[in-house]
């Protein structure tokens, strides 16, 4: 296996971590190669439940927010560049010396460019179409994204959230596309910030919502935007959840994505999850690109399917009585 950029620029090019004795490690996804840093003395920053269970299973202190200061701090790199950016400055905030690890597809040139006008750069070595560079000290307040950002009257999201700016269209075409009836117990799998589950509780009948989401950080603005007992929030993976009652309708527009990865078997498992918590009269109603090939696996897991509404970018599918519930 390729020596990691941090492992090479630790063992080879100048980055010592000897005298660290607390490390903090943001937004690092399962896998990423932390070999070269002390376990005992490193606490992760993950928010993405999926990660966030992959690194505490293997002996790593997990928390969703940095707490204290630190020696060091490791920042990768993730898509989106106002949570990129609120990343190093919250990393500069804590720690003496701040590290960022990114591909060229994440932006990692311009971050560089930007923090050397802004900071004394210690380093910096290129490996696998990527950078990590590593400085001291600057300014960077003006790079902390808000805990809250407000995009209606109704709604406030955060930095690196799934459609932190603007309610997102295909849940839009979804929240329109529901039936007045969805019965008492329902859930919304990858719920994020809460507006298919704010237009969900508009329902009256429905008794209990359960909103399902890895993202703690999208599930925090969940509780800030929902205020209804009636609405229960759980950080987990859907693909994991265990729920305690069956559903009568569950609801979704689920991720295809893991970071800049195409990965559409993930909407696949969110289809299977669906159909194991429903009641055998359950009804699934959930939005998708328009390519992405979910029908498939909706006719393989219920006996009824159909798309109820669309157009050139997104498709709504309808989906009844799970197969598990058929004789």
């Amino acid at each position: 296996m390729s020596q990691s950029r941090l492992t090479m620029a630790v063992q080879d090019n100048g980055l010592d971590l000897s005298h660290a004795s607390r490390i903090a490690v943001f937004a690092p996804m399962a896998g990423f190669d932390l070999s070269s840093l002390p376990k005992s003395k490193c606490q992760i920053i993950q928010p993405l439940k999926v990660d966030h269970d992959a690194y505490a299973a293997a002996g790593y202190d997990c928390a969703v927010r940095e707490d204290g200061s630190y020696d060091f701090a490791l920042v990768c790199l993730p898509r989106a560049k106002a949570q990129a950016r609120d990343l190093i400055a919250r990393a500069v905030a804590c720690a003496g010396t701040v590290i960022v690890d990114g591909q060229k597809t994440d932006g990692v040139e311009s971050y560089l460019k930007d923090c050397r006008k802004r900071a004394d750069l210690d380093g910096s070595m290129a490996k696998a179409h990527g950078k990590l560079f590593w400085f001291s000290g600057g300014s960077f307040d003006d790079w902390r994204a808000p805990l809250r950002q407000k995009i209606s009257d109704d709604f406030v999201t955060a930095a690196g959230v799934f459609s932190a700016d603007a309610i997102d269209p295909a849940s839009l075409l979804l929240a329109q596309s529901l039936p007045a009836k969805l019965g008492r117990n329902v859930a919304d799998l990858g719920a994020g910030w809460g507006y298919l589950s704010a237009q969900v509780l508009k329902h009256e009948e429905v008794e209990t919502l359960y909103l399902i989401e890895g993202d703690r950080v999208a599930l925090d603005c969940a509780q800030d935007n929902i205020k209804d007992d009636r609405a229960e929030f759980h950080w987990a993976d859907v693909r994991r959840w265990q729920a305690r009652a069956r559903m009568d309708t569950v609801v979704m527009n689920p991720p295809f994505h893991t970071g800049r990865n195409a990965e559409p078997s993930l909407g696949v498992d969110f289809i299977k999850a669906a159909a194991k918590m429903m009641a055998p009269s359950g009804q699934l109603w959930m939005v998708a690109n328009r390519h992405l090939p979910y029908e498939a696996t909706l006719d393989t897991l219920f006996a009824k399917t159909e798309e109820v509404a669309g157009d050139n970018r997104f498709k709504v599918l309808w989906a009844s009585r799970p197969a598990r519930a058929r004789g």
